[in-house]
């Protein structure tokens, strides 16, 4: 057989002999470009500053969670005895506010890598939330912006008017414009000041996300307790002024740290291209799956790109047509598609894939974050009818300061885990994290489920002890405070605090590996989007379970008194749905593949700037 035959039907057999009849279309109308090089070259060079942009990032970060959790924390509290509002409506307005405040940050987050990037983002929502603290502020020291005192023993007390609730919203919409602005882009903009291409960059971020959150608790904790004592005990109006301080403080220390920040520019809409490869996957939805995928698919990244080359996978193949070349199709002289809706890169496939990949970790931390939910709103009221007193003395711990052990928990375990627990487990598995992302958040879902079981037990018996045994006071417009200590709910908040250390940090740092670069702030927004489902999830399982208890044998479970209630029937309820969460997620984290860039291999077709196709077999960098 003549050469050139055999070479034809060993072309026909690997599948290559069609696709070369389209590369020399290509090549024909690409003959006269000129072939460019030293992209890398013309690029300035980045200069991290890493841990030495670290004080105003984390000071930035711990002031403002100072300010606004410090307004947050007791808000429950606020709305029920200055605004008179009744449990249930007090709980969904909160509900609904960080509901709201949460899936704002998508929008935060869209605005941010497309048009603004996040140095200007953050310093708009810093600003943003402290006008939105001082009008809150203004609610408690000027009193024709509040309704008037109701008295301990008053079964009714009149509620806010229009205007006062019109005031206090417009605080809540500010609040909501910062945490949109805030939330999505301030892990990132501090992972952004480290260098990923090093080893000792790469540390920085998993020391940067667990030390992050360590302030961040750091913060929260100094809230509940000393700005939590002021508000319940010397004046609401000085201690919802301390917090808009405080949030003055954080926008000073943003700007700051201006001239040394690494500032990663907006680079226009990511989710144009993921609508882009869907829309042509569907347009190219008849043709046929090669036996050879690889070998029909179109490898194109733009100069500049800030997006590391993927590895092509074989999970959602259907979304591989849309970098199948055609007849029809294109090439720039640059080597771009002509038409992006008609011909789309690999890596722009392998981008999207990323996307779908992670969203089933949505639906498994919204039902996680229920149980968070419920030490915020439901376990201050438990500790609103518990002997709150310290020791023998006459101090009362103020009943939101409880949650302080949730942070405590958090504060305590998060660097055992990073300089103890990391290095060993690195020893043991190679793994850079010790052990992967997706088993870090599947622990703290388990420990989610014993969190909601001790729940449920230490409120059954602060109920029988209150219905059994002497009290020890009254909580106005509530009911009998039982002589069971607030001790007892310790534990609760301890294993809230540690499944949330593990679960929480994990998903952070996860979709900030997993989603691509450009779109760090929308998977940042992601987690908060979790948060806010599990708000509104949440709201309304109080609303069904309140409605539906009401005519039960077993009456209300969530009555105004909790005495009368069975909010331990709640709680093992949600214990039942992070059962159901637990198996949900150990099936996704079975089939999970994760974003692969510096290993593996794939066969592409790429097109250099001379038009000429070449094929490559080499590792993805």
């Amino acid at each position: 057989m003549k050469a050139a035959e055999k070479e034809t039907v060993e072309k026909k057999e690997n599948g290559t002999l069609e696709l070369e009849k389209i590369y020399e279309n290509r090549t024909m109308e690409l003959e006269n470009v000129k072939k460019t090089v030293g992209n890398d070259h013309d690029e300035p060079k980045i200069n991290y500053r890493g841990w030495k942009a670290m004080p105003f990032i984390i000071g930035n970060e711990t002031f403002e969670k100072l300010g606004a959790v410090g307004t947050l924390a007791n808000l429950l509290i606020y709305l029920t005895s200055v605004f008179n509002m009744k449990n249930i409506t007090a709980a969904t307005i909160i509900n609904i506010f960080n509901g709201t405040a949460n899936f704002g940050t998508m929008i935060g987050a869209y605005l941010c890598d497309t048009y603004f990037g996040r140095y200007n983002t953050l310093g708009f929502a810093t600003v943003a939330s402290f006008l939105g603290l001082q009008a809150i502020q203004l609610t408690a020291a000027i009193p024709t912006l509040h309704p008037p005192h109701c008295a301990a023993e008053s079964s009714t007390c009149k509620g806010p008017t229009a205007g006062q609730m019109a005031f206090l919203l417009s605080g809540f919409g500010l609040m909501i414009i910062g945490a949109g602005g805030v939330r999505p882009c301030n892990l990132a903009f501090g992972a952004d000041q480290f260098n990923p291409n090093t080893e000792s960059g790469k540390r920085g971020i998993n020391s940067f996300f667990n030390w992050y959150f360590c302030t961040f608790t750091f913060a929260q904790m100094v809230s509940l307790t000393l700005i939590v004592y002021v508000q319940s005990n010397v004046s609401w109006a000085i201690g919802l002024a301390i917090p808009a301080l405080l949030m003055l403080v954080a926008c000073v220390v943003f700007f700051m740290g201006t001239k040394i920040y690494v500032r990663v520019p907006a680079t226009g809409s990511p989710m144009t291209s993921v609508a882009q490869v869907i829309v042509v996957a569907v347009k190219k939805r008849q043709l046929k799956q090669p036996d050879q995928p690889l070998l029909s698919l179109f490898n194109y990244i733009p100069p500049g790109s800030i997006n590391c080359k993927l590895r092509h996978t074989d999970q959602f193949r259907f979304l591989d047509k849309a970098a199948m070349l055609t007849p029809e199709d294109h090439i720039n002289p640059d080597g771009s598609a002509a038409n992006r809706w008609r011909l789309c890169s690999v890596q722009q496939v392998e981008e999207v894939k990323c996307v779908l990949r992670v969203i089933p970790t949505w639906f498994a931390a919204v039902i996680f974050h229920l149980m968070i939910n419920q030490q915020h709103t439901y376990a201050v009221f438990q500790a609103q009818q518990s002997n709150r007193r310290l020791g023998n003395t006459s101090f009362k711990i103020p009943a939101a300061s409880y949650v302080v052990f949730m942070m405590l928990s958090m504060t305590i375990w998060i660097p055992i885990y990073d300089r103890i627990f990391v290095p060993f487990l690195r020893r043991l598995t190679g793994k850079e994290g010790g052990i992967t992302l997706l088993q870090r958040m599947g622990i703290g879902i388990g420990i989610s489920i014993i969190a909601m079981l001790v729940s449920g037990v230490v409120e059954e018996h602060r109920r029988t002890t209150a219905l059994t045994k002497p009290t020890v006071g009254f909580q106005p417009r509530r009911g009998a405070v039982s002589s069971m200590s607030g001790m007892f709910l310790i534990p609760q908040f301890a294993l809230a605090g540690l499944a949330d250390a593990f679960t929480s940090i994990g998903l952070v740092e996860f979709y900030y590996k997993q989603f691509p670069e450009n779109m760090r702030s929308i998977g940042g927004s992601l987690f908060f989007c979790a948060l806010a489902g599990s708000s509104y999830l949440s709201s309304l399982l109080i609303t069904i379970v309140h409605q539906t208890t009401q005519g039960a044998a077993t009456g209300n479970w969530l009555p105004e008194d909790l005495n009368k209630g069975r909010l331990d029937y709640y709680y093992y309820m949600i214990a039942g749905l992070e059962v159901l969460n637990l198996g949900y997620f150990l099936v996704y984290a079975r089939w999970y593949e994760y974003k692969e860039t510096g290993t593996g291999s794939a066969t592409t077709i790429e097109f250099e700037a001379n038009g000429e196709a070449k094929q490559s077999d080499k590792t993805l960098v």
